[in-house]
């Protein structure tokens, strides 16, 4: 059996996106990963979530929330080092922990759009691990279309009054505080309904469903949230009422960037199992590396994963610079989640029977995968946006 961590194969290109700084970094996420969540995978899939101190030691280590200001308890760094942390998560085989929800979504709601005191509240807390954060978006019924959200949020006196509920919420079991996309208006013009409002775990009426049992992505907090009649003070809305869609569409991008970082690096991890596999491997007589066809085929991988890799960077490039245009980000999550998936499953064909076992770390890249071409919005919808700028 492999072990679920692995190095990727340099690039034939190599990589000049990153500093000495931003490789020291990862050497402390490694090490993280390595240590803490690797031997811990198995019994996160059974329990259906992390340990709850795992929050606390990655705070400990300054790898939560990096990219916030440090006088909110950041570190004040650029959005590379949130790509170092997902390759990391990727390399070691972890699709459990929630850690770039809460430091690269949440965390940049609250900095973005929040107040002086919402940032001082919340963020600090983020960083150390003492809160874990959510946001609230999908609904049982909405799926990819916000505009369609029924969770009203009531303006009653000084206090909203939430009722309704969410589904798919990641990180929704241990959160202690989650944002949630409400409906505040009844205008014409569905978007401009939208609201996001701060609501507290320990709210009366708000109520948490148990684990949701997926097929894959086991180990990640994953649950349906309730509201019921949850009242929470007016100083708890995100921003302005009725800008929710707004900034919903300004934090997706970077969404879709997450997940085609992961994916990329998804792909890189899966296809140097391989490599190693197809080497130790033998059969006839040889290692089955050795055959033309496994060799032939390894090349079309690595030549896609290599050019898949190009365009992230450039993307990530585009990104710091303040750029990245909404099609390009689209394409990126379009592309690579879908090249990811063909990467595994060509893969898992040349493990053979050893791949559709879960002690190897193919198999359980394979059923983890599939999750990304839905999330972060459907991969049909990428390709809508991307048709739009045509």
């Amino acid at each position: 059996m492999q072990s679920a961590a692995i190095r990727p194969l340099d690039n034939m290109l190599p990589r000049k996106l990153l500093t000495p700084e931003h490789e020291a970094f990862r050497e402390t996420a490694r090490k993280f990963y390595t240590k803490e969540v690797v031997p811990n995978i198995e019994k996160y899939e059974q329990q259906q979530h992390v340990d709850r101190d795992l929050w606390n030691k990655a705070g400990e280590l300054g790898l939560l929330c990096t990219t916030m200001p440090e006088e909110y308890g950041g570190s004040g760094v650029d959005r590379l080092y949130s790509m170092i942390m997902i390759e990391e998560q990727a390399y070691a085989g972890d699709s459990a922990s929630g850690f770039s929800l809460h430091s690269d979504i949440v965390a940049n709601y609250i900095n973005n759009f929040g107040n002086e005191e919402q940032k001082k509240h919340w963020l600090p807390k983020m960083a150390t691990g003492e809160v874990v954060t959510a946001i609230a978006m999908t609904e049982p019924g909405t799926g990819s279309d916000l505009q369609a959200v029924r969770t009203s949020a009531v303006l009653d006196g000084d206090e909203y009054v939430i009722n309704g509920s969410k589904i798919f919420i990641t990180n929704g079991y241990l959160c202690d505080m989650a944002i949630v996309v409400c409906k505040t208006g009844n205008s014409e013009k569905g978007s401009a309904n939208l609201s996001l409002l701060i609501v507290e775990a320990n709210r009366a009426g708000f109520s948490k469903g148990k684990p949701l049992n997926k097929i894959g992505m086991k180990g990640q907090d994953t649950c349906e949230l309730f509201f019921d009649n949850v009242r929470v003070p007016k100083e708890n809305l995100l921003g302005m009422e009725g800008m929710g869609f707004i900034m919903l569409m300004k934090e997706l991008a970077w969404e879709r960037m997450l997940v085609a970082i992961i994916c990329q690096a998804g792909a890189e991890a899966s296809f140097a199992h391989t490599v190693q596999y197809t080497k130790d491997r033998k059969a006839f007589g040889k290692p089955i590396g050795a055959f033309q066809n496994t060799r032939f085929k390894l090349a079309e991988l690595r030549t896609e994963i290599d050019f898949c890799r190009t365009y992230l960077d450039r993307c990530m490039e585009l990104q710091l610079e303040g750029t990245l245009a909404v099609d390009a980000a689209a394409a990126a999550k379009y592309k690579i989640s879908d090249m990811f998936s063909k990467v595994v499953d060509e893969c898992l064909q040349l493990h053979g029977g050893y791949g559709f076992m879960l002690e190897y770390p193919i198999a359980r890249a394979y059923i983890d995968n599939r999750a990304n071409r839905i999330y972060a919005g459907t991969n049909e919808i990428m390709k809508e946006l991307i048709s739009r700028s045509l």
